[in-house]
């Protein structure tokens, strides 16, 4: 997971022109939304992933069958939900892909992706990046305890010893960012799973120290990262972050991870339940 900063919002020169193709999918989308009663209607479907009949929707929502039919219709036409029978009953299911297409959608209408897969290019030029040493730890541990008092970085609480941390990380994927010979952040991938199968599969961490967010830190470690893990063969790169943390989710959209959903209250962090989006970047040169 991640410490950054809120994003300064993209200008118009920097954000790549909606192909008319999607546009034309995406207003359509948003205009099937365009019904109050039809929006309740997917959120009970969606809450129902085993499907839901048309009856149980029309007590739910305290409308008549016929107008429930009326919007699944619209809805299926869009792909939003299919819909099948079951003896005397239509049942009415959820598309999975809709619950990562529409936030992905808002996202491309405004702005905040770019094609994938790619990496940012715009680097500031006082932001070096080089391989972490072990003269590094220190500074690393101090980064991350600086991350974990903002309470939007991770679930952790405590600084983890340099053993653990040494044990956690993959060798060959630990970086460290300098602004004057100091070091101002660091990141690190880990591995997901012990199974061969996941091999090429990690989780990036990426942490800039207090004072030197918002000057293209992260933007350079997360280059270098993602570029280092394209050319070991790791396929996929995955993360967690708090949705308060916006610059941390905007900055991975830009390095080609997208959106795959929020998972709801997934831990506590101070004895409050937090939820964290799920994003994910499959290299464009494995497989």
């Amino acid at each position: 997971m991640t410490a950054l900063d809120i994003p300064v919002a993209r200008t118009a020169n920097e954000v790549d022109a909606l192909a008319p193709e999607d546009a034309a999918t995406y207003a359509g989308w948003f205009a099937c939304l365009a019904d109050p009663t039809r929006v309740r209607l997917l959120h009970q479907v969606a809450s129902r992933p085993a499907g839901i009949n048309v009856g149980e929707l029309a007590e739910a929502l305290g409308i008549g069958q016929p107008t429930v039919s009326h919007h699944v219709r619209k809805l299926a036409d869009v792909g939003f939900v299919s819909v099948r029978k079951s003896g005397t009953s239509t049942v009415v299911m959820v598309n999975p892909a809709c619950c990562t297409g529409l936030p992905h959608a808002a996202d491309a209408v405004m702005g905040v992706l770019t094609p994938r897969p790619c990496c940012p290019d715009d680097l500031p030029g006082d932001v070096t990046v080089r391989t972490m040493t072990d003269q590094d730890w220190d500074d690393v541990r101090r980064i991350c305890g600086e991350g974990i008092a903002t309470r939007n970085a991770t679930f952790t609480t405590e600084v983890p010893t340099q053993a653990t941390l040494d044990g956690l990380w993959l060798p060959g994927h630990r970086w460290v960012a300098e602004i004057d010979d100091v070091v101002v952040g660091w990141a690190a991938l880990s591995p997901v799973s012990g199974r061969a199968c996941y091999a090429g599969v990690a989780e990036n961490s990426i942490y800039v120290a207090d004072g030197m967010r918002g000057r293209g830190v992260g933007k350079a470690l997360l280059r270098s990262q993602v570029i280092a893990a394209d050319e070991a063969g790791l396929w996929t790169l995955q993360t967690s972050i708090f949705p308060e943390n916006r610059a941390s989710i905007a900055l991975h959209h830009s390095a080609g991870f997208r959106t795959l959903g929020v998972r709801e209250r997934i831990a506590r962090l101070d004895d409050i339940w937090r939820d964290t989006v799920f994003l994910e970047r499959r290299s464009p040169l494995v497989g």
